[in-house]
């Protein structure tokens, strides 16, 4: 456990390092790599986005554009900057998201497509001539006639607002068009809809362009053609030898944004009807007015199973080819590159926990996630995939541009971190400068449509960067803990859609069991054929997260339905058999179905072998789940009185290793965090081990004497504020690390420092937008207040030290600083204190007091919020932050 006071920069938190395109200077990047090194982070992930810039013409797309010249020097400077000082260095695939190129058009085979239609109605015997029906949804992308076909309107599927058509699906015609005309009657039994199928591109554009000269478009990403072009525009614009040796040495990852592929109709690539019939064994054809979409919105369906079957066919078809031709296709590139592939895989109603043990790491994001059940599932698919990390773009909040708090931050964090998380990439830092921007320089994402944008620019240009190499340590050293070893997680869930960003959690546990201290993971079917999911002593995955229960609930996104593919009862066939215990919830088991279009008498023939074996059990109701897993034997590894602590359990060889954080659930049915203290009991692997406390914050060490022993479970007490964090590590008794001293509990009657001398660094508009001046104020405080209610400090923004003396008759004390805003640093006679816990301001001063006279300072840095409130209100809008040492600060003598 020696590494954990200094953790390496391959687990340091990263920023994402916006770059107004290409209109970059080469020592400045270099520069801005130096900044980046100083404070503490691991690496950066260049990003062109300028969101924040409304004329993009000053950018210059034509001259230094993502990809020209200028582009790709400064992103050289970046990599040879930062293999000196041993950062890593990440690039996304396309300018901005979703991945794009300049070198096609709309309507080339290799751009995004769409599946459009158009349809009239035809009464009874009624006869219609003339073009195929046109898009509902029209373009100026060259539409392909796919297909004419007709279908008999039934208004008993028809919605009860009419918005959307019943049709009987077994009244499909096919229709001809000869010579680009149509001449059909319809049969004389009701009122017909005839349709007209078109391909097309759907024209979408990486957001926020144009990037490129031309401009770039979309790539299709359910097509070997549309990630190809993504290669070959790298390997022949971009990988100039210089850049490709770089590379090899970065140690980064190519990354993708977040995959939102919008269009007016379908999803869609040209192959779709032959992979639908050769992967779901029917065609498409008979079925497409349930599955075409006007604007994203459902226009058509028949009766609600066969409508609901088909659509999970249609998605798990698209699925596939997005497994197949992008996220392995753009790995295995990677990999020829030297580099891993990161990746958010999800945005549409696909996989993303498959894809999430396809690439090697896959992201969530702390803005778009609902709640810590979205990183459940991407942290199924990364541990049961073999992978070791799962990132998060992290703190971007609508609206808390130059006003977010690194507090704020870690209170949004730490939860993730409990959910699976072990990675972060800080959202954002962004370059310099950029034509026409106002003070403290470019930022990407404010001002956003003339107001307030996304946080954060963090940078020199923040006062508190002087404060983050000690926040950067700490999530240097959780990153360290939880890339240690392997998961160990109770249960898999088991999802028939692997949808993540959907807040949808699991049925007991979310609600009632994580707040016991039980654990979980969302599985699909996909994952459970890899190599590692194998039942061995009663454990699914024992190489890896060893679930010891696999939970099956009804799918959530479709009523609960009891459904499961005949396939995937087969392999949980075999897993009970193995003796893995197994629940399933629901009462409509004994009827289930498969989720697609198929024969359901396999299905149930398995389920019935598969219900009657002595580890499987099914409960009707919620309220069933806890008895059923008391029957099977299973139990936590963590348990403690319901509150709002959470858990993650990793194990190293025989080390067990505790991640706890007084955390937010993020459901509305939580209680709100406040400060727990209890009694947890947890579970080692070494009956010899002992209790340590690893402080993320200090790096320090500490053995922990007060607690009880009964077999394989030990129990201690745990107290944490409201979003703090600490680590437990059970380490044979054998090779005890070395301990930190600390004084004990408190002996004396706490001292209250309210005078205090104030002086503050206000950072005011220099002569050029990325140029700050100081202003230096000095004020003398009877009781400490915020600096808006302090005359002279109201709108002022900056580093504050406040100074006072105190006479003690001790050499030991803790400080108590009570509620600050934002970072700190204490100084006690002239000697810095450690890191500040910004979740829990307490500092043992014992090392450095003295009897008679002592000189304490804490310095104190801020948001900019409340200068730029000042010099931009048409921006920067609201009520003035509470700024400085708030307090009550007390001196709390000690033994």
């Amino acid at each position: 456990m020696r590494w954990f006071a200094r953790p390496g920069a391959a687990v340091r938190p990263k920023v994402r390092w916006w770059w107004p395109d290409g209109l970059v200077d080469p020592a400045e990047i270099r520069r801005e790599v130096d900044q980046l090194a100083d404070a503490g982070f691991g690496g950066a992930e260049i990003a062109a986005v300028h969101h924040s810039i409304d004329d993009k013409s000053v950018l210059d797309p034509v001259g230094h554009g993502w990809g020209s010249a200028a582009s790709v020097a400064g992103v050289e400077a970046a990599l040879d900057q930062a293999g000196r000082r041993g950062l890593a260095i990440d690039l996304t695939i396309g300018p901005s998201w979703p991945a794009a190129v300049p070198t096609i058009t709309p309507n080339d085979e290799a751009a995004v497509k769409e599946l459009q239609y158009g349809v009239v109605q035809i009464v009874a015997g009624g006869t219609y001539i003339g073009p195929p029906p046109e898009p509902v949804y029209p373009s100026d992308a060259v539409p392909q006639l796919l297909k004419v076909a007709a279908w008999r309107l039934n208004p008993a599927y028809t919605s009860s607002n009419g918005r959307i058509l019943g049709f009987d699906i077994d009244s499909y015609v096919e229709v001809a068009a000869a010579d680009g005309v149509v001449s059909w009657t319809a049969p004389a039994d009701g009122t017909w809809l005839l349709f007209a199928f078109w391909e097309r591109g759907s024209g979408q554009q990486p957001e926020s362009g144009p990037h490129t000269s031309p401009e770039s478009y979309v790539v299709d990403h359910f097509s070997a053609a549309g990630t190809q072009a993504v290669i070959d525009y790298w390997e022949r614009h971009l990988l100039t030898p210089t850049t490709r040796r770089l590379l090899r040495k970065s140690g980064g990852s190519l990354f993708e944004d977040s995959i939102e592929l919008e269009t007016s109709g379908l999803n869609w690539t040209p192959a779709l009807p032959a992979e639908f019939l050769k992967r779901r064994g029917y065609e498409v054809w008979a079925f497409l007015p349930a599955l075409v979409r006007n604007d994203e919105n459902q226009v058509f369906q028949s009766e609600a199973g066969i409508t609901r079957h088909v659509r999970h066919d249609y998605w798990l078809t698209v699925s596939d080819l997005f497994a197949e031709h992008h996220f392995s296709a753009l790995t295995k590139w990677a990999h020829s590159l030297g580099l891993e592939f990161r990746c958010q895989p999800y945005g549409l109603e696909t996989d993303s926990i498959a894809a999430a043990a396809i690439v090697d790491v896959p992201e969530g994001e702390s803005l778009g996630f609902r709640n810590l059940d979205d990183y459940r599932a991407l942290a199924g698919g990364r541990d049961l995939g073999g992978r070791k990390v799962l990132s998060c773009e992290a703190g971007a909040y609508q609206g808390g541009a130059y006003g977010t708090t690194w507090k704020k931050l870690l209170l949004t964090m730490g939860g993730a971190y409990a959910a699976g998380l072990n990675q972060t990439v800080l959202h954002g830092f962004s370059y310099a400068t950029a034509p026409g921007v106002d003070w403290p320089g470019f930022a990407a994402f404010t001002p956003y449509d003339g107001r307030q944008g996304y946080s954060e620019s963090w940078g020199p240009r923040q006062p508190t960067w002087r404060h983050v190499p000690a926040v950067t340590g700490y999530l240097g050293r959780i990153h360290q803990v939880l890339q240690t070893g392997t998961s160990r997680i109770d249960v898999a869930a088991f999802r028939q859609k692997g949808y993540t960003k959907t807040g949808i959690g699991v049925g007991w546990f979310t609600a009632s069991g994580v707040p016991a201290g039980w654990t979980h993971q969302m599985v699909s079917a996909p994952v459970l054929e890899l190599d590692r999911a194998v039942v061995r002593d009663g454990r699914l995955a024992p190489d890896g997260p060893a679930y010891k229960v696999l939970f099956v609930e009804g799918d959530r996104f479709a009523g609960n339905e009891a459904t499961l593919p005949a396939e995937t009862a087969r392999r949980l066939l075999s897993f009970a058999r193995g003796g893995l215990p197994i629940v399933f919830l629901g009462s409509g088991w004994s009827a289930a179905t498969v989720p697609g279009v198929g024969d359901n008498a396999v299905l149930r023939e398995v389920l019935g072998e598969l219900f009657a074996l002595p580890a499987v059990r099914v409960v009707a109701e919620l309220t069933q789940v806890p008895a059923a897993l008391a029957e099977l034997g299973v139990t936590p590894d963590v348990s403690h009185p319901t509150s709002t602590l959470l858990n993650h359990h990793r194990v190293e060889h025989d080390v067990d290793y505790y991640y706890l954080v007084n955390g937010k659930h993020a459901e509305t049915v939580r209680p709100p965090v406040t400060r727990i203290d209890h009694a947890v009991t947890f579970t080692r692997s070494h009956p010899n081990a002992v209790p340590f406390r690893l402080d993320p914050w200090t790096g320090t060490i500490s053995p922990l004497e007060q607690y009880a022993e009964d077999g394989d479970r030990v129990t201690l007490r745990i107290a944490l504020n409201p979003g703090e964090a600490t680590i437990i590590a059970f380490h044979p008794a054998r090779s005890i690390p070395p301990a930190s001293t600390a004084t004990s509990g408190a002996a004396g009657s706490p001292i209250v420092l309210d005078a205090w001398h104030l002086e503050v660094e206000s950072y005011l508009p220099g002569p050029a937008p990325t140029e700050t001046v100081i202003h230096r104020h000095r004020v003398s405080l009877d009781a400490l207040a915020p600096w808006s209610a302090i005359p002279g400090l109201e709108d002022v923004s900056g580093i504050g030290r406040y100074t006072t003396t105190v006479d003690l008759d001790t050499t030991n004390a803790f400080l108590d600083l009570g509620e600050v805003f934002d970072t700190a640093q204490v100084t006690v006679n002239g000697h810095r204190l450690p890191p500040v816990n910004l979740l829990n301001p307490i500092l043992d001063l014992s090392a450095h007091l003295r009897r008679g006279r002592n000189t304490i300072q804490v310095e104190v840095a801020t948001t900019l919020f409340n200068r730029l409130r000042a010099e931009q209100p048409y921006v920067y809008t609201g009520n003035r932050q509470n700024y400085g040492l708030l307090g009550p600060v007390r001196l709390i003598p000690s033994t």
